[in-house]
């Protein structure tokens, strides 16, 4: 039993002694002092991807540019601002006029470094989240793509959406801090699939 008693008491010794060994190490590479991560500044750029296709990823793009502009107006993190949006009972006219503008100011940001898609790659969108009759889709999509490009514009249907945006209502039903960009992007991609099928059947 005495024997054993060395090999115990040199465990604790022999941890502690690896412990301080890589204290050392994170010391010795500058890991001796310790700084909070800092929000990321949401007027520098960032590149924005999103994982979905057509209309879905355009608006998921454009509200995430959005909200960092938004930030950036009102001078705070973007993660400040989804917090404050989350938790208020009022959303201020500061910040409902931050969003709007910065949502807009995205549509000029996405066109002027050409990811703004032709209006003709969204119409099968539009037209799959419509109840026309099948006649009526066949002869929409019939419609040749420099037609409707002439005649619609992307950034035009994007601004025009944006200001019909009851942003405070949409805003009302936030349920948590991770809830904004997906309840804004739903109610913009419904409401661009809505103006375009809309603007789209005018052609006929």
């Amino acid at each position: 039993m005495s024997s054993m008693a060395p090999r115990w008491i040199g465990l604790p010794i022999a941890a502690l002694l690896a412990v301080v060994g890589v204290v050392g190490l994170q010391v010795a590479n500058g890991g001796g002092s310790f700084e909070p991560m800092r929000a990321a500044d949401p007027c520098a750029e960032r590149v924005v991807t999103s994982q979905a296709d057509g209309i879905d990823g355009l608006t998921e793009r454009l509200v995430l540019i959005g909200v960092d502009n938004a930030a950036c107006r009102l001078q705070i993190s973007r993660e400040a601002l989804t917090l404050e949006l989350a938790q208020a009972e009022v959303r201020t006219d500061a910040e409902i006029d931050a969003l709007r503008a910065g949502l807009r100011d995205a549509v000029q940001q996405m066109k002027d470094d050409q990811t703004l898609p032709p209006a003709s790659d969204l119409v099968d969108d539009a037209l799959d989240a419509t109840d026309l009759n099948s006649w009526l889709k066949a002869a929409i999509r019939a419609i040749p793509d420099r037609a409707v490009d002439a005649a619609l514009k992307t950034d035009d249907i994007l601004l025009r959406t944006i200001d019909d945006l009851d942003l405070r209502s949409i805003l009302a039903n936030l349920d948590d801090q991770a809830d904004l960009n997906r309840q804004v992007t739903a109610a913009t991609t419904e409401a661009v699939k809505e103006s375009l099928a809309a603007r789209v059947r005018d052609l006929l």
